[in-house]
């Protein structure tokens, strides 16, 4: 399976799209002023304690108090409380010293948490669930530092191993390494990625990790809550740190910086692949470029057609998601249930990628097309299951009901990816009239000599791909309208095509800071 990133990094944030063999199968947006996201660490201040709900709201510095529920305090809470107030009065208890700090008695699970939480403490907390709707953060207290081949849990000495890795033998081989690496008063938990990876590999991403932790008491140092403490990594080396392997064929960055700090992670993760990092700067939108756009208005939406004519359909509601599969203008020439489980199949493959794409979490309920054979029913669920393989978020799938329905669970940790696909007259504004089209390029050429006046030389249009052929199509008796203006006002126009722009709608740029011109 062929792999590639695609990153469109524009002034708003950083849109990244993940391919598989050319398919779209993840999403993700990256706002600059996104300070909630999953794994960042936060020194945080009680602000009550709600005995009913065995749980504790804390001041990290978002609108709302976050949620702190008594089963995310971890056994070691009261080691971690320790460490952030000696950490918070200035002293270092790092390397050495960390390695002889006295861990405090565990907590109990079935605990209070009044018994553990007196008063008002700071407490150093990540977030495990980025805002939703109208609720705060979700923390936890069970730190975890996340590496490529590991990840480190501090105060603790257990050494776990990804149920994923099969082999007995690479099972003890990583089990006795891992001990032999780690410092004291770490835990460890193996990640699927180390399997077959030799000691000097996984040793680097312990030093790493250790590093990060020694930081994070650097900070924590003469702190004041509410404070981040360390932020996770960006999107883009975070998914590259979880799934960069043999099958990455390429990234592909629109944004020089961006692609340098792309380029020296994974030079330092990865050294062999770092030839596959490279930079977009054609005339068209990189996600234009290599078919995202389509894909996105393809796959979003509350109707997903498939390519044999079945068709789902997905609605939202508050407490779930609801996906009805239907078979449209598929040929029956099978019969009804050789037929419906052809579809059947057809859809688990594209569910779990609309799962995965619109990062789908809670309960979801699928409505196969009635299935009579028991043996069809568990050939759709073994599909299904083998489709979503390689989806990240923990899941849970239950077997198809006698009422023709399967129960999938999904992990929800930041908020459901939700695209409108339908496009809202961008002139009319919902009169269904706009202005005569044949004076399109008159109004273009009338704002062209208006920004030419005020000093503007460096000019990019942006415009609809069919008004972009209208302005440079052109022959050696007849130039193009673009070569007409470049003649007549002396000046190199560059035309960009942008498949998101309106048809009647563009847009000046500055070339030299990439900045839009406002008219």
């Amino acid at each position: 399976m062929d792999k590639e990133l695609i990153i469109n990094s524009s002034g708003d944030g950083v849109e990244i799209a993940l391919l598989e063999d050319k398919k779209l199968v993840e999403l993700h947006y990256e706002k600059e002023q996104n300070q909630f996201a999953v794994g960042d660490l936060f020194l945080g201040k009680v602000k009550r304690l709600m005995p009913g709900l065995n749980a504790a709201f804390i001041n990290v510095g978002y609108e709302r108090d976050a949620f702190l529920h008594y089963t995310d305090l971890s056994p070691y809470f009261r080691s971690l409380l320790k460490f952030t107030r000696l950490s918070l009065e200035g002293n270092t208890i790092w390397g050495k010293d960390f390695g002889k700090f006295k861990n405090e008695p565990e907590i109990v699970k079935t605990g209070k948490i009044t018994e553990v939480i007196q008063g008002k403490p700071e407490i150093l907390v990540q977030v495990l669930k980025e805002p939703i709707s109208n609720k705060g953060p979700r923390l936890s207290c069970e730190i975890s530092l996340p590496g490529r081949f590991v990840v480190m849990t501090p105060f603790n000495d257990v050494v776990a191993i990804s149920r994923k890795i099969r082999s007995a033998d690479e099972r003890k081989r990583l089990q006795r390494t891992v001990e032999a690496i780690k410092p004291k008063n770490f835990g460890v938990i193996v990640r699927t990625a180390a399997e077959g990876k030799n000691t000097a590999e996984l040793h680097n991403d312990v030093i790493e990790l250790t590093k990060m932790w020694q930081d994070i008491q650097d900070n924590l140092k003469t702190s004041k809550a509410p404070k981040l403490i360390m932020g996770e990594q960006d999107k883009t080396t975070s998914i590259l740190r979880d799934l960069l392997n043999e099958s990455f064929q390429k990234v592909i960055v629109n944004d020089k910086k961006l692609m340098d700090d792309t380029k020296e992670y994974i030079a330092r993760i990865a050294p062999e692949k770092e030839d596959i990092v490279s930079y977009h700067n054609g005339g068209t939108n990189v996600f234009d470029q290599f078919g995202i756009t389509k894909q996105v208005k393809a796959s979003f939406g509350k109707t997903v057609n498939m390519s044999s004519g079945a068709y789902l359909i997905i609605e939202h509601t508050e407490a779930l998601h609801v996906v009805d599969v239907n078979s449209g203008t598929r040929s029956a020439e099978m019969g009804q249930e050789q037929n419906a489980l052809a579809t059947n199949l057809e859809a688990a493959r594209e569910i779990a990628r609309q799962v995965r794409l619109r990062d789908l979490g809670g309960i979801i309920i699928i409505d196969f097309i009635d299935m009579k054979l028991p043996n069809n029913k568990k050939e759709v669920l073994q599909e299904i299951e083998k489709a979503m393989a390689n989806d990240r978020a923990r899941h849970t799938i239950l077997p198809i009901s006698k009422f023709g329905l399967m129960q999938i669970t999904r992990q929800r940790l930041r908020p459901e990816l939700n695209i409108t696909t339908a496009e809202a007259c961008p002139t009319c504004s919902g009169t269904g009239k706009i202005g005569p089209s044949i004076l399109l390029a008159d109004d273009i050429e009338k704002d062209l000599h208006y920004l030419i006046n005020q000093g503007h030389r460096q000019l990019a249009l942006h415009v609809h791909p069919i008004i972009s052929a209208y302005l440079t199509k052109g022959t050696i008796l007849k130039p193009s309208i673009r070569k007409k203006w470049a003649k007549k006002y002396g000046i190199k126009l560059g035309i960009v095509t942008d498949s998101n722009t309106p048809l009647t709608e563009y847009n000046f740029y500055d070339t030299k800071t990439d900045d839009l011109i406002k008219l």
